[in-house]
């Protein structure tokens, strides 16, 4: 089982903690980390995109001219495909572009993601991450003595935390989550996982 350091907010290892081979130790299936990836920005997208077709588009009611006589090609409606104003044959319609996962795979998923962390030494322990009250500074201090301040960072909480959540959001690059709320593309957005002790109870209680 891999042993990792606990870290104080002063950055100083206070202790060691043994993450679950299970969880933190597994095969990385990188297609299965694609597959996570792919699901979770098709679900991001709109899909608001909308055109009319010619029954949808005003006007048109009257035949433009009658049908013979004239020299000019029949038609029929002024909201014909064809000109100018008229409708689209095949329009882009609303709709929804996101797909789901089998449980099963996304769970795996989410392992290979945080195994990869761990293999790239890119996961990092905190004994605990509170702040009195918001406060940018103080969080940018942690960072610091973590020699994470420079990086994409995502934070790992067990629990919602106001003052950690406002004390992070003003940090480019940081991103603060509850465990349950974890997920493979922020995983693998962010440079560096940081997760409190808690929290890493929370992920192998919910992976193992």
């Amino acid at each position: 089982m891999p042993t990792l350091p606990v870290y104080s907010m002063d950055g100083k290892a206070v202790g060691e903690i043994t993450l679950s081979d299970a969880v933190f130790n597994v095969k990385i299936n990188r297609s299965l980390l694609h597959q996570a990836v792919v699901m979770q920005l098709a679900s991001r997208r709109l899909g608001t995109a909308k055109a009319k077709t010619r029954g949808e588009v005003r006007g048109g009611g009257a035949k433009p001219w009658r049908q013979k006589g004239t020299g000019r090609a029949r038609h029929g409606s002024r909201r014909s495909p064809i000109w100018t104003g008229g409708g689209v044959v095949f329009p882009p319609l609303p709709r929804e572009y996101g797909f789901k996962m089998p449980k099963k795979a996304w769970r795996q998923a989410l392992r290979s993601a945080l195994a990869s962390k761990l293999q790239a030494g890119k996961l990092a322990v905190l004994e605990d991450l509170q702040f009195q009250e918001p406060k940018t500074k103080a969080a940018l201090g942690v960072l610091t003595n973590l020699n994470v301040a420079e990086v994409k960072t995502l934070i790992v909480l067990a629990e919602k935390d106001e003052n950690v959540i406002k004390s992070t959001r003003n940090l480019p690059g940081v991103l603060t989550l509850k465990a349950d709320g974890l997920n493979v593309y922020d995983i693998l957005f962010h440079d560096h996982l940081l997760l409190t002790k808690d929290a890493v109870g929370r992920i192998e209680e919910a992976l193992a």
